[in-house]
């Protein structure tokens, strides 16, 4: 029994604590670390969805060739599952189950586990985020649930899940998009481009308007950047070019740091400060500094 923990252990080790996030690793290495005799063959009838699983639609045609897969040699990898009250609930590979059922099989080969809740949500997640067909939204979604179970920071998610923390930043800022708009992303009319640009917006109503006049009028995204910043960049740019040169040994370092941040920045008694609009300015300026963790 002490065998089988250390087993485990590993595998969430390098689930939860390496530098990147890999379920395929974990399963391999599960798998590896288990002894033949230790697979059994379970019923297809006593396994359900891991409770915790975000996701409930599977690809119809790639189900289907998978079953065709499985029927010409077999299920190639075990499943990974936990006893549950009545039945098993799966770790990994429901569509392993799922194609199996498709091709006329009753039982699927099998390691049992015994993870703990709060483990079987934080594999679901990251299942469900490592899958080929997430839509912007699930992903964003999966970002946020893993960042909040895991307490981590955008910059500590990014090296987790290998991607670089500007898409991070990003794609978290999607779900502050009013429902409207997701609903539209969802379904397509708008693309993720579009989404970025309007979920750093802070005025939703105006978000809405815009949403709606790039579906209408078929806006690309360098358009509704322009109609978003426009009138912005405006006013930015005249305040900055029509202030007067200023006598003292910081403007160049006032200058230089206004044009980084996109904004007006002011040295004086050894203190700087530095001018924003709204907060969606301010987690702008932040993310320029790396200071919005």
């Amino acid at each position: 029994m002490e065998n089988k923990r250390r087993a485990l252990g590993r595998g969430l080790e390098e689930l939860f604590n390496n530098e990147q996030l890999d379920i395929s690793k974990v399963e391999e290495n599960i798998i590896n670390s288990t002894p033949k005799e230790q697979i059994i063959n379970l019923n297809l009838e006593e396994l359900r969805s891991n409770p915790y699983q975000p996701r409930k639609n599977f690809d119809e045609e790639s189900l289907n060739e998978l079953a065709s897969s499985i029927k010409e040699h077999g299920v190639f990898q075990p499943i990974i599952a936990k006893k549950s009250i009545k039945g098993y609930e799966i770790i990994a590979g429901e569509r392993r189950v799922k194609a199996s059922k498709l091709a006329g099989l009753t039982t699927i080969p099998a390691i049992i586990k015994d993870f703990t809740d709060e483990e079987m949500m934080e594999i679901a997640l990251l299942e469900n985020l490592q899958r080929e067909n997430l839509s912007a939204l699930e992903e964003a979604e999966a970002y946020n649930s893993l960042k909040t179970k895991l307490n981590l920071t955008q910059e500590e998610l990014a090296i987790k899940v290998g991607k670089s923390r500007s898409h991070i930043t990003n794609m978290l800022g999607l779900l502050t998009l009013p429902s409207e708009i997701k609903d539209e992303v969802m379904k397509g009319e708008l693309s993720m481009g579009h989404a970025r640009v309007l979920s750093k917006l802070e005025d939703k109503e105006q978000a809405i308007s815009l949403a709606d006049k790039v579906i209408v009028e078929n806006l690309s995204v360098r358009k509704l950047e322009e109609l978003t910043n426009s009138k912005e960049d405006y006013h930015r740019k005249k305040e900055m070019t029509n202030k007067k040169p200023k006598n003292n040994e910081y403007s160049f370092l006032e200058n230089d740091l206004c044009e980084k941040l996109g904004t007006k920045v002011k040295i004086k008694n050894n203190k700087l400060e530095i001018n924003f609009t709204n907060t969606n300015d301010l987690t702008r300026i932040l993310e320029i500094m790396h200071l919005d963790k």
